[in-house]
């Protein structure tokens, strides 16, 4: 079997998640695809004394090639103890919406530490199936799994639906029974992608489908995607500066605070971090039309995804602090 993931430094989700889940706090799962995001995530999270999740899309093992992305999950490991005078914070490298048995299969081979198997758009009983058959894999191996069960609408690389369903929480304890599934990603409101809402929808988390799925699952890990924010401010930063971004609002911060505050212990945020990415790029090219340099204007982004994630630790998952719990 490839490469375990312990050989690499990382860590599965399981203790993660029990101490999230008491210590009423969400992990972060930041999505990167380069250096430049991978520098941020580790930074933000060493400055914050938070653990974290290094996530992977299948678009990003695509991008950035499989091999590639396992060697700079190492280097994280390496480069967080370097920021730390030898002390590591909790890194977990998780597999972001696997869509099939064999990319997950394909991720723990290559040391992923952790990864989603995504039968969401399945009926009931082949999600059931889909998911055994990756758990009763990975499980061999000491990686962590996470299911999901209702569909989140929204564009976000790979991931594409139309409409949201609810989950259903007279669902949930059956699927976990059957599956033995680690974590449960939920539908309670939230959107993948940029666009999730249009200003004026005021959109809420329904904090009392969350309430009643943890009266039926007591203590299990519940996992939140499209978590993203839109800040304003970034999104005019781009526009003032050439970009054409429509209208959009997201999940406000204060629903996902509340959020972790419960069995919520991983909240994902990616399109957040594209956005301040490219408002610090745009930037760039814009007061500087001149530089051709790409560190002069990646280092600036990777500087902006920092601050962003710095924040999103201390003050909405409330994770900061908590990397030697």
């Amino acid at each position: 079997m490839g490469i375990c993931y312990k050989d690499l430094g990382l860590v599965n989700t399981r203790d993660l998640f029990a101490k999230a889940v008491t210590g009423g706090y969400a992990i972060p799962a930041y999505n990167f695809n380069n250096m430049e995001q991978m520098q941020a995530i580790i930074q933000a999270c060493t400055e914050t004394e938070s653990p974290v999740i290094l996530q992977v899309s299948s678009g990003a093992r695509k991008y950035a090639n499989e091999t590639l992305l396992r060697y700079m999950a190492q280097g994280a490991v390496e480069y967080a103890k370097e920021l730390n005078n030898g002390k590591n914070i909790p890194i977990a490298l998780h597999l972001d919406h696997g869509s099939d048995f064999e990319i997950c299969k394909s991720c723990i081979e290559y040391g992923f530490s952790s990864v989603m198997i995504d039968g969401s758009h399945h009926p009931y009983d082949k999600n059931v199936d889909e998911t055994k058959k990756v758990v009763d894999l990975a499980h061999q191996f000491d990686v962590t799994v996470e299911g999901e069960l209702g569909v989140l609408a929204g564009v976000e690389d790979d991931v594409s639906a139309e409409h949201h369903t609810y989950t259903e929480p007279d669902q949930v304890e059956d699927f976990v029974k059957k599956t033995n599934v680690d974590s449960l990603a939920i539908s309670i409101g939230t959107s993948h992608g940029a666009f999730k809402f249009k200003p004026g929808q005021n959109p809420k988390i329904r904090l009392d489908i969350l309430a009643e799925i943890e009266k039926r699952i007591p203590g299990f890990a519940i996992v939140l995607h499209g978590s993203s924010s839109v800040p304003q401010d970034l999104v005019k930063i781009i526009n003032e500066n050439g970009g054409k971004l429509k209208d959009a609002i997201g999940i406000g911060e204060d629903q996902l605070r509340a959020a972790a505050k419960s069995a919520v212990c991983k909240i994902n945020i990616d399109s957040d971090g594209r956005l301040a990415m490219t408002a610090a790029i745009r930037k760039v090219f814009t007061t500087k039309p001149e530089e051709f340099d790409p560190r002069k204007y990646l280092g600036p982004a990777r500087d902006g995804l920092k601050e962003l994630y710095k924040r999103k630790n201390i003050e909405v998952l409330g994770s900061a602090g908590h990397a030697w719990d």
